[in-house]
């Protein structure tokens, strides 16, 4: 991994959002034309499903065409850094995961600031993940961390994403046990691996896992999220098992250019809690193994102050590097 600074750091956390200076005459026009959506994964992610499903009812609340653009890419920072430079008018939104708290870390530099120059509007959903394995391989989690540390370096686990390995190191370091990294360009990729019996463990979304899951392709061992997963009520999560801070919470949400009106990103954000509670919407995420994530622009903010903070830490003690 590139190094990056301490202080380099700290100067990325104090930068957080503020309150931008009220530009009333434009916010209170907004919006006058259509709203652009930029999805930073690709087409068919979740969090590309989210953004389009959100899309549909938010151009119904807002009274205009909302337009989806995929731009991923470099762990989320090419449609990152396309929002950052936008003008602050409320006309181009980004859509990203959680792994837009990773990207810092994982660059050297980047064409914004992470914290400066970003906002949080909402925060679409948690997406859960599951540790899968392949079938009839390990009885639970107990076995994978006991053949692991049988003989340390004999298993290996995959990823598809900077927040997926984020996952699994932090639950291969609750467990300590040593493991083989090895990174896939998608998930469709690392699950066939698993199915295959060439990877031992992958912490997946749970969306593409489930129809494996049901096929009994893949085995779920636990979900590597705080909670459980509604949708899989009765498996236990990590920190049930007995790991501690083994868990990683994978949320897609919505920012803005930072220096866009508050009273604009307050509107933004009732419009799209507003479309989030449309039955529809509701059935259309729950099929997706979402769970609802409820905050306030100052919470979203606050919460990817934290998660700065603590990747800070995290990819730099696990060596991640940008796949």
């Amino acid at each position: 991994m590139r190094k990056f600074e301490l202080h380099a750091v700290a100067a990325l956390l104090l930068g957080l959002h503020g309150s931008a200076p009220a530009q009333a005459s434009a916010a209170g026009a907004w919006p006058a034309k259509p709203v652009r959506i930029v999805v930073s994964l690709t087409p068919g992610s979740a969090t590309d499903i989210l953004a389009r499903t959100v899309s549909e009812r938010l151009s119904t609340q807002l009274g205009q065409p909302v337009i989806v653009e995929n731009r991923p890419g470099a762990s989320t920072t090419i449609g990152a850094a396309a929002v950052a430079k936008a003008e602050p008018d409320g006309y181009t939104i980004l859509a990203t995961s959680s792994a837009h708290t990773v990207a810092p870390f994982l660059y050297s530099s980047l064409a914004y600031d992470t914290a400066r120059d970003l906002a949080g509007v909402t925060p679409l959903a948690n997406l859960p993940t599951v540790l899968v394995v392949p079938p009839s391989k390990f009885r639970s989690l107990r076995d994978l961390v006991a053949a692991a540390q049988a003989k340390p370096g004999s298993i290996n686990f995959g990823s598809a994403a900077a927040s997926t390995q984020l996952n699994a190191e932090r639950f291969r370091r609750s467990a300590r046990i040593e493991a083989v990294h090895i990174p896939f360009k998608g998930a469709p990729e690392a699950l066939t691996e698993v199915m295959a019996g060439r990877i031992d463990f992958y912490f997946s979304p749970i969306a593409p896992a489930l129809p494996l899951l049901r096929e009994g392709k893949v085995v779920a061992l636990a979900v590597g999220s705080s909670k459980r997963a509604s949708i899989l009520p009765d498996l236990p999560t990590t920190l049930e098992a007995g790991f501690p801070d083994s868990d990683y919470n994978f949320w897609v949400g919505l920012l803005v250019p930072a220096k866009a009106p508050r009273e604009l990103i307050d509107r933004l954000h009732r419009s799209t809690t507003a479309a989030l509670q449309v039955p529809e919407v509701r059935e259309r995420i729950a099929r997706l193994g979402a769970e609802p994530m409820t905050m306030t622009p100052e919470q979203f903010d606050a919460l990817i102050r934290e998660e700065l903070r603590a990747n800070a830490v995290l990819v730099k003690a696990a060596g991640i590097t940008a796949n």
